[in-house]
């Protein structure tokens, strides 16, 4: 029994890394590539400002965007301007907040896309949150978010406040549930459609798009990639669990880009 068990173990772990392996192996495609950042190349941390960057990889991404061409992004959730401070000395091509922030070209400047966060509805956020011990606000130019990962118990409240809160600006702003989070965005931004936008920039033009991700505001891009002809990998974490996945973990996305990064030989 404990053999048959460690046997499907193993067969399940081949299969979830049958797509990322065959990618790789296939040398004739070119690839454009697009990365999420939290949960996918950094492992979720308390709070967003306890992220750590695992050693080398800024410079392993700063490799393959030029094995690529240019032809990498990151699109996230944070503000570029967080990316970047994290990546350093990169500045990568990227979309912030859902693609409601811009970079087209690599160490190029970021340009803001949407209309700030109205202020009356920060100063209401700031004044809840201030109410739900162990609740972080983090606020995001066009966007913001409500961290309750250290006081998951006040989940329900927390959406059902917002909610309320939010219905003066139902055809501005969305709610996004992520990972022990609620985000606000502008209404019409997803990475779906900011993967559409970038894969149109001329390094992006004409290549096989592949998106790597791990949370559910991910899922546009999956689509949006599929329907070009690309490919989704999907990262093991709290949203994809560790079936059905192509990547586990960061550490597992890491492994794979410097396999990448051996294929195009930088």
């Amino acid at each position: 029994m404990q053999k048959e068990q460690s046997l499907q173990r193993a067969n399940r772990a081949k299969e979830q890394g049958a797509l990322a392996s065959d990618i790789l192996a296939d040398t004739t495609r070119k690839y454009a590539l697009f990365l999420d950042v939290d949960g996918t190349l950094l492992d979720i941390a308390a709070t967003p400002d306890a992220v750590v960057v695992p050693e080398g990889l800024a410079e392993l991404l700063g490799r393959l965007s030029e094995g690529l061409a240019g032809a990498l992004a990151v699109i996230t959730g944070r503000r570029l301007q967080i990316i970047d401070a994290l990546l350093a000395p990169e500045k990568l091509v990227g979309a912030g907040i859902h693609g409601a922030e811009l970079r087209t070209t690599h160490g190029g400047a970021i340009t803001p896309v949407a209309a700030p966060i109205p202020q009356a509805l920060l100063a209401e956020m700031t004044e809840l949150v201030q109410g739900w011990p162990g609740v972080l606000l983090e606020f995001k130019g066009p966007g913001l978010a409500i961290h309750y990962r250290q006081a998951p118990a006040l989940k329900a409240d927390i959406e059902a406040t917002l909610r309320s809160h939010l219905e003066p600006y139902a055809n501005v702003l969305v709610i996004l549930p992520g990972k022990k989070l609620f985000e606000v965005v502008p209404a019409g931004y997803s990475k779906g459609r900011v993967l559409s936008t970038l894969a149109e920039l001329p390094s992006f033009r004409n290549r096989v798009p592949i998106v790597i991700g791990d949370d559910v505001g991910d899922e546009p891009a999956f689509a949006a990639a599929q329907q070009m002809g690309g490919y989704a990998l999907k990262v093991a974490g709290e949203h994809f669990g560790r079936s059905n996945v192509d990547l586990d973990g960061p550490a597992g996305v890491l492994s794979w880009l410097e396999g990448l990064a051996k294929r195009l030989k930088v």
